[in-house]
């Protein structure tokens, strides 16, 4: 089984949506997808409710999800590593332990122009349209990476 982690800071917004959005578009039998954050503010919660609006506009449902910390065993546990941003991907970097580890991780838009280095805009202080910016980001990104899983 392949195993794919999203990171962004808190693991409330752009992370449990790229869950989500990819869990949606995968075969959960043969891919399993989480999520996490590289800092603890939120541990335990929901995601934020303007995520879970907007991915259940799109049909998906992300309300089982609880937010959790990025932890140094995720590198044994995930074979690729999704960050969200420029600040969490050099937050995983420094977290790895081997060559091996940085490999895995990746930025997400990446997949959408390779090597840009775009990152997606965290959603957390702004509006709902934001929110369904990140959305469109995320799936874009998500669908490439299930045509790659598959």
């Amino acid at each position: 089984m392949k195993k794919i982690l999203m990171v962004c800071l808190g693991n409330i917004c752009r992370s449990p949506l790229a869950q989500g959005i990819l869990e949606s578009k995968v075969n959960s039998e043969t891919i399993f997808v989480d999520s996490a954050g590289t800092g603890a503010y939120h541990v335990g919660n929901l995601p934020d409710k303007r995520s879970i609006e907007v991915a259940k506009k799109y049909g998906i449902d992300i309300t089982n999800q609880r937010a959790r910390t990025f932890v140094v065993s995720d590198f044994d546990k995930f074979d690729l590593i999704y960050a969200m941003d420029e600040s969490n991907y050099q937050n995983l970097l420094r977290l790895a332990r081997t060559k091996t580890d940085e490999e895995k991780v990746k930025l997400i838009l990446n997949e959408v122009n390779a090597n840009a280095n775009h990152s997606v805009p965290d959603p957390y202080y702004g509006g709902s349209q934001g929110f369904e910016n990140i959305y469109m980001m995320l799936d874009e990104a998500c669908e490439i990476i299930a045509g790659k899983l598959s």
